[in-house]
């Protein structure tokens, strides 16, 4: 299940040669399940033909402020008393203006000034026009009327420049529309979050490390900055995009992690351990790469340090906890073990057993823990999963549940 899915969104186009990017936009919101209606404005159409907009949503595209069809007569007042948010992609230097000034001459800038919805606009448009102090004004307008301006990109152009003002990428805007589309319950929490693997030395070529993809980790930090929370991922080597709007410290091996966490872990309001950190490293690092001599190789191996343990020692009152633990068996009564043992007030436990539960998989199936009850979760993606763990976190601060035993 999508956060968009059954959401309404309105989605206004207008004249820019990025409209193109727009078509493949509504593609992506019908993919989730959102349900997409789409307002052209007349200079919209000389670049993408309405019919694209049509099949790509299903649904008869708006165009004109002025329609006699009985049920299109009030369109730039119901259009957005249907829907639950409005984007704007791209949205011109022109339609900025209009928007800035409230003028209503078009039926994509009447519904604007008749919603009472959050209005996303995505701006594009060639980098001169973009730096000019007046766009730079009505950027500044618009804010002020409420309206959440996604920043454009900085790249190549269709007019072969390069600079600011291409339109962002849709991973960016998705974040925003979810964001706003999200309970705020995390808003004003510093939330730490920990992610993948991490790997240990063993010569200049070779390391010790584990399977982790940190899918995990990378969802749960998407969720808590949607939710509001001022996130920070600290996170092992990964192949994974870092997730817009949140503060990224990459490390490698236990050590830089525990380091990193433990110097930001007073300043935090919510701890999420969700890293597979490797228990042991090699006692020593070799200098040379080590040679094949046709013989066996033994390791000697030391414990890392247990970064969770440590959270769990020095925890600040009222600070949120919470584990992770990848079993095979036993899941419940080694989570309860871990819980009390590490001083947690949520422990997920992961079967890495089940051929959709285990590594670099998108899907999941956890039970979560807590002193006071436990709950297995039905197979749900990495971010439905992250937001059933959120809902849970966010009752500790609601109903004054955490259960610290600092």
């Amino acid at each position: 299940m999508s956060g968009l899915q059954g959401k309404r969104v309105l989605f206004g186009v207008t004249g820019s040669i990025a409209a193109y990017k727009a078509a493949q936009w509504v593609r992506d919101l019908g993919k989730e399940e959102a349900l997409v209606d789409v307002v052209m404005t007349a200079a919209a159409e000389k670049f993408v033909t309405p019919l694209t907009f049509a099949a790509l949503s299903g649904n008869h595209v708006h165009r004109d402020m002025f329609d006699e069809a009985a049920e299109l007569v009030m369109a730039h007042i119901n259009l957005s008393r249907d829907a639950d948010i409005l984007l704007i992609a791209p949205a011109t230097a022109q339609t900025l203006a209009k928007l800035a000034a409230g003028i209503a001459d078009n039926l994509l800038t009447a519904v604007v000034l008749a919603a009472h919805i959050p209005v996303v606009l995505c701006p594009a448009m060639n980098t001169a026009m973009w730096t000019h102090a007046a766009t730079q004004n009505n950027l500044l307008r618009v804010r002020q009327l409420g309206y959440h301006v996604v920043q454009p990109g900085c790249g190549s152009m269709a007019c072969g420049e390069t600079g600011d003002g291409r339109l962002a990428e849709w991973d960016c805007v998705r974040e925003a529309l979810l964001s706003l589309l999200q309970p705020a319950d995390l808003s004003g929490k510093k939330v730490m979050i920990t992610a993948g693997p991490t790997r240990e030395p063993l010569d200049p070529v070779r390391f010790l490390s584990n399977r982790s993809s940190g899918k995990m980790g990378y969802a749960l930090a998407r969720t808590a900055r949607r939710r509001g929370a001022e996130v920070t991922l600290v996170t092992g080597p990964v192949a994974l995009p870092p997730p817009p709007g949140i503060v990224v410290i990459p490390v490698t091996t236990a050590e830089d992690m525990a380091e990193a966490v433990l110097a930001r872990s007073d300043e935090m309001d919510i701890i999420v351990k969700s890293a597979a950190v490797a228990d042991f490293k090699p006692l020593a690092c070799q200098s040379l790469k080590i040679k094949k001599t046709g013989q066996g190789l033994q390791l000697d191996l030391v414990k890392n340090i247990d970064i969770l343990l440590e959270l769990g020692k020095k925890r600040r009152k009222h600070q949120v906890l919470v584990g992770f633990a990848a079993e095979s068996h036993d899941h419940v009564e080694e989570g309860r073990r871990k819980l009390s043992a590490k001083n947690l007030d949520l422990i997920v436990v992961n079967d890495i057993l089940g051929p959709r539960t285990g590594f670099d998989v998108d899907t999941n199936q956890v039970s979560l823990i807590s002193r006071s009850f436990s709950r297995q979760l039905p197979l749900l993606s990495k971010e439905d999963t992250a937001d059933q763990i959120w809902d849970t976190v966010a009752t500790f601060f609601n109903d004054s549940q955490i259960e610290s035993l600092s």
